[in-house]
């Protein structure tokens, strides 16, 4: 297969599973496997991709976060949202810049991904059926407390297949957050958290990157896929999520979970 083909597929796969909770970087990196990808540079890529679909959030929600922007110096209530996602994302920052090589050497193994995949839909399940009773409505009104306990359960999806976007809706209904408010702070604190993961993986990966002449063209193409998916994926799943909740994708979990594990025990 040409790379530029497994670029959109690795591209498609990113933005249509980056905040939806089934975990992005678990999906590519068992389609990568599946594709026989392997090797630094498409390591890199998989990292690197994430931000196009991140994107997508930023330019879906861009009032709302330019409203931010322009009163912080004067409104109150725009400083009190940016420092809930800035408590929510230092938990990220201080354990990723201290285990980032070994979760990289040791945790990227599909096998771990598919027992993620699996346990994290049994969370789910459960969440939704147990969860508490909200008493937080709306994200940008997101207490301190609750965002520093969203972003502390946000550190377990650095074990590849727990999911992003899953931890953090988990810890925001843990927290009393309502589903679809914890799943659009889930939105925002993914800003900070992906441009943070991006830039570190493009300071250690320019060598692969750049070793390669077309390096730059094919993580291009991903990037420009998972923006377009991403934009999709974001504007239908809080509808979705009203009406369904999380058991669906807690489902569909178990079943890629179970899925990858009799693959890999069968190849």
């Amino acid at each position: 297969m040409p790379d530029w083909l497994s670029a959109i597929i690795l591209g498609l796969v990113e933005g249509l599973t980056e905040f939806i909770p089934v975990s992005s970087t678990g999906h590519l990196l068992l389609a990568a496997d599946l594709l026989g990808l392997d090797g630094e540079f498409w390591d890199t890529f998989v990292v690197m991709i994430q931000l196009g679909a991140i994107l997508a959030v930023v330019a879906l929600y861009f009032q709302r976060l330019w409203q931010v922007l322009i009163g912080l110096p004067t409104k109150p209530e725009a400083r009190r949202f940016a420092l809930s996602v800035l408590i929510a994302f230092i938990p990220a920052v201080v354990l990723g810049l201290a285990l980032h090589d070994f979760i990289k050497a040791v945790l990227f193994n599909p096998i771990i991904v598919c027992w993620s995949l699996i346990l994290g839909g049994f969370v789910l399940l459960a969440i939704d059926r147990w969860r508490p009773q909200p008493v937080v409505t709306d994200a940008m009104q997101t207490p301190l407390l609750t965002a520093l306990g969203v972003g502390l359960i946000q550190c377990l999806s650095m074990i590849p297949g727990v999911s992003r976007s899953g931890a953090t809706i988990v810890g925001g209904v843990l927290m009393k957050m309502e589903r679809r408010a914890a799943a659009e702070f889930s939105f925002f604190l993914a800003i900070p958290t992906m441009v943070g993961a991006f830039t570190l993986d493009f300071i250690e990966g320019r060598e692969q990157i750049f070793a390669r002449a077309d390096g730059l063209w094919i993580i291009a193409l991903g990037f420009l896929v998972s923006f377009v998916s991403g934009w999709i994926v974001i504007k239908w799943m809080l509808g979705f999520i009203d009406r369904h909740g999380l058991s669906p994708f807690g489902w569909w979990r178990i079943a890629a979970g179970i899925a990858g594990l009799a693959w890999f025990t069968l190849t």
